[in-house]
């Protein structure tokens, strides 16, 4: 009788085995102080930073969406670990919180060795841009579970916060400023709207011209890590809200108190050609609940504290604080 083995079912361990070699070399160009040991033990160890009087842990959690469809359709791999990175630090930031370490899960049919590995270079770059280690993560090839060619990410970030400085919302009040500060493009929110627009209602392809460029480079350009900005204006930031899936009129209430509004200059927005394409076919209102529209963060400054950042940063006044009803409103 015939025996069958683990690849004759469609797990390939020695492919596994190369991954890991692969990128070896990756995990370790994010090393910073507090990793503990490398790649290959059965957790990642990171010590806790010093010089914290009430050090608190954070995490956050996300992954990437339909945007990794466009990935895995045009073959361009080394992008959406940046997104998967991104998303889960600048989330961090809203509670004053700077990341420490990351984790990742990729999850496929097949494993790619080559895909994979250009994967998690780009979850390598992400962790150099937000001054954060990588320090572990877990690799599952499940045929039967995804087509051959299809993978998906699930990203893990750990940050510290000094307790007393989490609590934003309560110290929010009217008055205050409202800065943008611009995104990349669609970031990781909103491509099933896109990719049925542009693909299906425009028949677009991948290698039309987009601004003088093909359109895939605009929808796979990686989203913006805001997480040095961040650090260099802390001490002038009251809060912050990350604008991802909802867009500007969900994300901002969640850093006010119940007695304050958000009032957005919409004219103020400086909106991206890519969202100005796409809303060629979706009502605005719409666009604002789907999209960031061309902003990726939304900082609440003291009147004070206006010129410094935006002296520091590329951002742009585009509104205020005022007294009323929890609600970010576009006027």
């Amino acid at each position: 009788m015939s025996q069958i083995s683990y690849k004759d079912a469609g797990v390939d361990i020695d492919a596994g085995n190369s991954f890991v070699e692969n990128i070896k070399p990756l995990v370790k160009s994010t090393n910073i102080p507090g990793v503990l040991g490398g790649i290959g033990s059965f957790a990642g160890a990171f010590e806790l930073p010093k010089g914290f009087r009430e050090p608190v842990m954070l995490a956050a959690t996300d992954g990437v969406g339909t945007k990794l469809k466009l990935a895995i359709d045009s073959g361009i791999h080394n992008t959406v670990g940046i997104d998967l990175v991104a998303m889960c630090v600048n989330d961090l930031l809203c509670n004053f919180g700077t990341p420490s370490f990351f984790l990742d899960y990729y999850a496929t049919g097949k494993l790619d060795v080559k895909a994979a590995t250009n994967v998690v270079a780009g979850i390598a770059e992400g962790c150099r841009q937000s001054e954060c280690a990588l320090i572990g993560g877990e690799t599952a090839e499940m045929p039967g579970m995804y087509s051959h060619n299809d993978y998906d990410l699930a990203g893990f970030a750990v940050g510290v916060a000094e307790k007393s400085e989490m609590d934003r919302v309560s110290m929010v009040r009217a008055g205050h400023k409202l800065i943008a500060l611009p995104s990349s493009g669609l970031h990781s929110n909103g491509f099933s709207l896109a990719r049925k627009v542009l693909f299906e209602k425009m028949g677009m392809k991948f290698e039309d011209d987009f601004n003088g460029k093909p359109l895939i480079e605009t929808l796979l350009t990686p989203t913006r890590i805001y997480v040095k900005t961040f650090k260099e204006l802390k001490n002038h930031i009251v809060a912050l809200a990350h604008i991802t899936g909802g867009g500007i009129v969900e994300n901002l209430p969640r850093v006010l108190p119940e007695n304050l509004r958000a009032e957005i200059k919409k004219d103020a927005i400086k909106v991206l050609p890519i969202f100005e394409l796409l809303s060629q076919h979706v009502e605005e209102n719409e666009m604002y609940r789907a999209f960031n529209m061309g902003v990726g963060m939304i900082l609440v400054v003291k009147d004070e504290d206006v010129a410094t950042v935006l002296s520091k940063s590329d951002g742009y006044l585009i509104g205020e604080i005022k007294e009323g009803k929890r609600e970010a409103v576009l006027i």
